[in-house]
């Protein structure tokens, strides 16, 4: 058994209620154990002084695209330009990562992993996506798996070319097969110029029956059916939801699934932002997510997002820290991960700053000072 004490915190976020002040919390075997005043915490193997800095839960990216080659800069360059995002550069990753080694995609992965880690993130979820055929698929998955124990099985991200229905047939049929033993969930874009509404609930019907669990790329670029279909299938999380009537917050008020809103894509394709000020009057569950890929929102950073979510969505920084955290947990059907009360998965993060707020009045600073997951130190 090995235990570690976080003392002297000036500020600790247990569950998103009201943060504690002149707190201490010990972790035993990767679990909190206990939470209380500081300098009376039991005795523990090791000690991290907080030095009066504000802990908060490690983040939850319940949202990445990890596995591929290339970048895709110069789309970038020409978008801020002028020119739309439509998603057809999707197809440039393709290529790039079917002509990569197992070695080159597993370090590029690993990478961002790492990256992703050092600003505070514990917990990333992994999507194949960038292969498209059955063996590329297959990998993608297999070295997502090394990574995370949240893979995600996209190959329904973009029909590669020919007959869409085909397509549909070798996503459901032997491209589920090779993939499914490395997923842990299926996921379908449900949009404009990629998957209808028929395609994702057959794709996603199939992968259930296969015993993966649901997700939905929906209404990203355009309103549509992804968004109902999510809620009618049980999904543990809608991502994107930029173009919501009211049907659908309805629909994601009163059902199951997780609001999943993903600022740097916005960011990266000068799109609109999503209302999450509605989503959460309205009373549904919201989470914030990288959506890191080369394409379309490259970047790992989770208080980024936060800083984003707060300056151009309509959430409280409070709001904000609970959807990168508690949020991103439920849109992986997760209670172990995304707060530190007693019991949970002892994944957290020590700031170089007095509190959470910081994390957007100081956009762009670094301020994790240190990361811990499982209670122990990275």
């Amino acid at each position: 058994m090995s235990s570690i004490v976080i003392d002297n915190i000036g500020e600790l976020t247990v569950d998103h209620t009201s943060p504690r002040t002149g707190a201490a919390l010990v972790a035993e075997d990767g679990r909190v154990t206990w939470i209380g005043a500081a300098g009376r915490a039991p005795a523990a193997d090791a000690r991290i002084d907080a030095g009066g800095a504000a802990v908060i839960p490690g983040f939850v990216d319940s949202h990445a695209h990890l596995v591929f080659a290339g970048d895709r800069a110069a789309e970038f360059a020409a978008r801020m330009g002028g020119r739309p995002y439509t998603g057809g550069g999707i197809m440039t990753t393709v290529a790039a990562t079917r002509a990569a080694t197992d070695d080159t995609l597993r370090a590029n992965a690993r990478r961002l992993v790492d990256e992703a880690r050092r600003q505070g993130t514990t917990t990333i979820e992994i999507k194949s996506g960038y292969g498209l055929s059955v063996a590329d698929e297959a990998r993608s998955l297999r070295i997502a798996a090394e990574l995370s124990d949240e893979t995600t099985f996209l190959g329904a991200h973009k029909v590669p070319g020919g007959d869409p229905d085909d397509y549909v047939a070798l996503v459901t049929g032997e491209m589920l097969a090779a993939a499914a033993p490395h997923a842990r969930w299926i996921d379908v874009f449900c949009d404009k110029g990629a998957f209808t509404g028929e395609q994702a609930r057959t794709i996603l019907a199939a992968g259930v029956k296969a015993g993966l669990m649901p997700r939905i790329h929906a209404n990203q670029l355009q309103h549509g059916p992804g968004v109902q279909i999510a809620v009618e299938l049980n999904a543990a999380s809608a991502d994107h939801c930029t173009h919501l009537d009211d049907a659908d917050v309805d629909a994601l008020a009163g059902g199951g699934t997780v609001a999943t809103l993903l600022p740097g894509a916005e960011f990266s394709t000068r799109s609109p932002y999503p209302d999450a000020r509605r989503l959460l009057d309205a009373g549904a569950t919201v989470a914030l997510a990288t959506d890191c890929n080369p394409g379309s929102s490259y970047t790992s950073s989770m208080a980024f997002c936060i800083a984003v979510a707060v300056r151009d969505m309509n959430l409280t920084p409070a709001e904000a820290l609970r959807a990168a955290t508690e949020g991103g947990a439920a849109a992986l059907r997760r209670t172990d991960i995304g707060h530190l009360r007693v019991g949970a998965r002892a994944d957290l993060v020590v700031l170089d700053a007095p509190s959470y707020l910081h994390l957007a009045y100081r956009p762009g600073v670094p301020l994790v000072k240190t990361v811990l997951q499982h209670g122990v130190p990275l």
